[in-house]
């Protein structure tokens, strides 16, 4: 019979599809796990894994353990979580994916009064501008500005965000009026670089026609530091807008966009109370963040 230490690292090479990816998660080099992969195959009288050149691929025995071990994994997990926290009470460590615009300018503030409310709770955050792998545990939950249709996914909308052209007031003292979104044709455009845009969403600057821009990074706080310096015209997320003094909407009038968040689960994960309470917690929190910081952009 297999330990639970042996369905931990079977988890993390299914899961990664990697022995490399899962060694630097459980801080095991790659040849040990892959001697620990062979006794649980020879222990177990079944192959696991089909390997290849790409990496480890669940065969169909593999799948059938995958799902009898993600529901212990759940079950210990809730129970530690009830031990830990009490009721009520959230702890542990959760990781979140989130756009790097939601991980610098809304979720710092309300993570951290999650965790003033819970503290045996410790949180992190990867802010990378692209869609999280869940089934991979690259995150426990991830935020998105569009709702996935595939997958065994718990998509809930989190709220809708407004967007507006923005510069630096010093900066349009020194330009011909732009009084018109005509006139952006003469002025300098910040945005995303076009071939990185990996949401339609995230795709603003071609809903005014504009085809080529000056400034591009696939990052919003780069963008919005651009906007800052006096570099240019950008697209900007009302709710960064206290975060960059001296920075006013442009056009308000004749152009707003309006985006949503939505918080995406692993369907398995919905039998976790504390990512339940958790997940509750986040929501409400940056539904209150996101009105607060809009009505200062105001």
């Amino acid at each position: 019979m297999a330990d639970w230490d042996d369905m931990r690292v079977f988890l993390a090479v299914a899961r990664d599809e990697s022995l490399s990816r899962a060694g630097r998660r459980l801080r095991l080099d790659p040849a040990t796990l892959g001697r620990r992969i062979t006794r649980l195959e020879a222990r177990l009288g079944a192959r696991l894994f089909a390997r290849s050149a790409q990496g480890y691929a669940l065969t169909e025995a593999g799948a059938r353990l995958l799902r009898h071990v993600t529901d212990a994994e759940t079950a210990l997990t809730s129970a530690e979580d009830a031990l830990r926290a009490g009721p009520g009470g959230i702890s542990g460590q959760v990781r979140i994916g989130a756009p790097d615009g939601c991980a610098n300018y809304l979720l710092p503030q309300v993570l951290a009064a999650i965790c003033d409310d819970n503290p045996g709770l410790e949180v992190q955050i990867v802010a990378l501008p692209r869609v999280f792998n869940l089934s991979r545990r690259e995150a426990d939950l991830a935020i998105a500005v569009s709702a996935p249709t595939t997958g065994r996914l718990s998509v809930q909308k989190i709220t809708d965000y407004r967007l507006h052209l923005a510069a630096a007031k010093g900066w349009l003292d020194r330009q011909p009026p732009l009084d018109s979104l005509h006139a952006l044709r003469g002025h300098r455009m910040i945005g995303y670089i076009p071939d990185m845009i990996h949401d339609k969403e995230l795709d603003y600057l071609a809903e005014l026609g504009v085809d080529q821009v000056a400034l591009a990074s696939n990052s919003v706080s780069v963008q919005l530091n651009w906007v800052r310096q006096g570099a240019g015209v950008g697209v900007v997320h009302d709710f960064a807008l206290p975060a960059a003094p001296g920075v006013v909407r442009v056009l308000a009038d004749a152009f707003s966009l309006t985006r949503s968040f939505y918080l995406i689960r692993h369907a398995d994960d919905r039998r976790l109370g504390r990512l339940d309470r958790f997940a509750a917690a986040l929501v409400a929190g940056l539904r209150r963040e996101v009105a607060r910081r809009e009505a200062l952009a105001v």
